[in-house]
Formats: C-alpha cells, sequence, structure tokens
C-alpha cells in the first residue's frame, strides 16, 4: 500500500525489485563513478537501452536524482549531470559533520538486530576488490553500509537527508580513493568495520568518533596554502 509512511520506509516506493529503483542505483553509480560526467546530457531513451529499462523507470529515476541534485533539469537542454561543484561538496561535508556522527550514534542506540548484517557484512570482499582495483565493488559497499546505518536509526526522515547528503560527497569520496594506495583504501575499511562493530556493541560515543573520522576533510583541507 503507497502512502506517506510506505515512502519513508527504508525501500518503501524504491524497494530493490523495482525496475525504477535498479535504474536509479545504476545511474546513481555512473554519476558518482564518473562514467556519465559532469554536465553531460542524458537522454532518456539511450539510458534506457544503455541499462535495459523501460523510459517511465527511467524517467523516475531521474526524478529522484534531480531532488538529491545530482542531475539537473535545463530548459531546451533536458537533463544533464550535475557538475562537480566544489563548493557544494564542501557545504555537504560542513553537514555531514554535524548529522552524520550524530546518526551513527542514533543507530548503535536504536538499532534492532535484523538491522545489523547489513552493517557489519558490507565490506565483505573488501580485500578482494581492493586488489582488483574494483571502483565499483567499493562504491557499492561504501554506500550499502552508510544506507544501512542511516536507516538503523529508526528515523526515516533523518535516513533520507543522510543518504542525500552521502550521495553529494561520495563523488569527492571516490576521486580521492582512485588517488590512495591499497594500504591507504584498507584503513577506510577497517574504520567502517569498527564503526559497524560499535553500532553493533550499542557504543555511541565510539561509535560518532569514528563516523568523524570517515568523512575526514573536506575538499579545501587538501587546497596549497594562500588558495
Amino acid at each position: 500500500m503507497k502512502g506517506p509512511r510506505n515512502s519513508v520506509e527504508p525501500h518503501g516506493a524504491w524497494s530493490p525489485g523495482l525496475q525504477k529503483a535498479r535504474l536509479y542505483e545504476l545511474i546513481l553509480q555512473d554519476i558518482l563513478l564518473g562514467d556519465l560526467a559532469p554536465m553531460q546530457v542524458l537522454e532518456e531513451k539511450a539510458l534506457a537501452a544503455r541499462y535495459a529499462g523501460g523510459l517511465a523507470g527511467v524517467r523516475d529515476a531521474l526524478g529522484r536524482l534531480a531532488i538529491e541534485g545530482l542531475v539537473l533539469r535545463r530548459p531546451r537542454v533536458g537533463t544533464i549531470v550535475a557538475p562537480l561543484d566544489v563548493a557544494e561538496i564542501e557545504h555537504a561535508f560542513q553537514v555531514r559533520l554535524m548529522l552524520e556522527a550524530k546518526t551513527a550514534g542514533l543507530a548503535a542506540r536504536n538499532h534492532r538486530p535484523a538491522d545489523l548484517p547489513a552493517i557489519l557484512t558490507a565490506f565483505d570482499g573488501a580485500e578482494e576488490a581492493i586488489a582488483a582495483g574494483d571502483f565499483r565493488a567499493m562504491l557499492a559497499m561504501d554506500l550499502a553500509f552508510h544506507r544501512a546505518v542511516a536507516f538503523a536509526t529508526q528515523n526515516p526522515t533523518l535516513a533520507r537527508f543522510v543518504v542525500s547528503l552521502q550521495n553529494t560527497a561520495t563523488r569527492f569520496w571516490i576521486w580521492q580513493m582512485e588517488k590512495q594506495a591499497p594500504d591507504e583504501q584498507m584503513v577506510d575499511v577497517a574504520l567502517h568495520r569498527e564503526m559497524a562493530d560499535a553500532i553493533a556493541a550499542r557504543d555511541p560515543v565510539r561509535a560518532e568518533a569514528l563516523c568523524a573520522q570517515l568523512i575526514g576533510q573536506p575538499p579545501s583541507a587538501s587546497e596549497p596554502e594562500g588558495r
């Protein structure tokens, strides 16, 4: 049954079994990885063919991505991939520092037993993915982990905001990860796993601290002095 309550559940109107949900995930990942480049025009028929989906599902997926700010609707141009705006990513990092660490703490307090498997196993296979340089697999793991943590708060309104912020900031994270050596990537995976353990142990203080460490530094922190 559709309605306000269903629409804020972890899946609700976007259950993974639905075509529009599958298309959303595929388009999202290609945007985050840069396979759909910033400012690229997205033609619905071409996307439907690329992802073996229907036009209605593609439109729904693009509508959701537009709400999240990852695509833009331009008159006489159509739908384009949003530019990689460093200022916007900077703002997303600032809000994540205020919001997402608290989210981890809330997940530690409020999670249900059914929430834990998705959190604890999100990075299974990370070693193999890093060895293979499989950034798509690592992206899928990271998205799954942070979404699972967000919905473990039992506050779906908060979860929606956190997931949207995560998607924006992930464009910078992917760029940063591509520059890291495998051992540096494993440090990041280890932090995720420690955070998962803290949530499972109902330790909100440690979960918040580890999440803040995971969020790391905004793009401006890597700019040369004097700029």
